[in-house]
């Protein structure tokens, strides 16, 4: 699905006031009943449930207490909070070039994260990339995009975001699937240098690195890499937008699927021999 930031915002918007027209139905409540429950104009009502509004916390407290549903607050605040920000498109953010257009989790945001859970379904992850191998992917973005080439610091902002594999207290939960290391982005002696990397990455105590084999018996197979910051937020990553995911039941559904994903994987000396069976592999 690919939207573009106006529409994608739009479409949130949209969401959330259907949501909150349920939670006032359920309650047997005419718009003009909870609008006059609530001391606001009928009006304002009307905005947030048509989507042209976004309701602030203080009125999702107060339209959920009048309807009888505050066990939906916390959903409710949370999707609001990210209505304008949970969808956001690479190509309006591609204007600052590919250091803004790839990858856009602050490193803010990794050192207030304890755990990671990170999946990856044919690409190396940004934590365990090398140089070499991160500069290919950017060459790509840069002319797929049409950004200013700033290639350059994008790779050496990925590059400062793996200092958090050094912080004491983190702990790095990862699968791969084995196509991840047999997907060459460049000539083989960067795709060399990228598995020897990862195996490197192995003996780190902070790391658990799990690899999905190829023809492994599974249940799912995700088509899209996502990494999970604790149980606070989900970051995706498509070929045209990135999207943030901070609604408690749906960061809770993607901690399941990370489970099962993990339960699929092999980890220690049979992870060990997929790489180096790959490296083996190679032309």
């Amino acid at each position: 699905m690919t939207i573009s930031p106006s529409s994608s915002a739009k479409e949130a918007k949209r969401a959330l006031g259907s949501r909150m027209r349920e939670v006032r139905k359920d309650a047997g409540l005419t718009a003009r009943a909870l609008a006059l429950e609530t001391g606001q104009h009928y009006t304002r009502v009307s905005k947030i449930e048509n989507g042209t509004q976004v309701p602030t916390d203080k009125d999702i407290l107060t339209w959920c207490s009048v309807c009888r549903a505050e066990e939906q607050v916390p959903d409710l605040i949370a999707t609001a909070r990210a209505v304008e920000s949970a969808y956001l498109e690479y190509r309006r953010q591609a204007r600052a070039g590919v250091k803004r257009a790839i990858g856009p989790f602050t490193m803010e945001r990794f050192a207030a994260t304890s755990t990671y859970r990170i999946y990856e379904h044919n690409l190396i992850p940004t934590l365990f990339q090398t140089a070499a191998y991160c500069e290919s992917l950017m060459s790509f973005w840069v002319e797929f995009l049409g950004t200013s080439n700033d290639q350059l610091a994008a790779v050496h902002e990925r590059m400062r975001r793996q200092e958090v594999l050094a912080w004491r207290g983190k702990v790095f939960r990862v699968v791969l699937e084995e196509q991840a290391l047999r997907t060459w982005i460049s000539d083989s002696e960067v795709h060399a240098g990228q598995l020897g990397r990862l195996l490197e990455a192995m003996g780190n105590p902070a790391v658990s690195l799990g690899i999905v084999p190829l023809m492994a018996q599974r249940f799912n197979a995700p088509s899209t890499p996502f990494l999970i910051f604790d149980e606070e937020l989900v970051g995706l990553e498509t070929p045209t937008a990135t999207i943030e995911v901070t609604r408690p039941d749906e960061i809770a559904l993607y901690v399941k699927l990370f489970d099962h994903l993990e339960q699929a994987a092999v980890y220690g000396a049979a992870a060990r021999g997929l790489i180096v069976k790959a490296l083996d592999d190679m032309p």
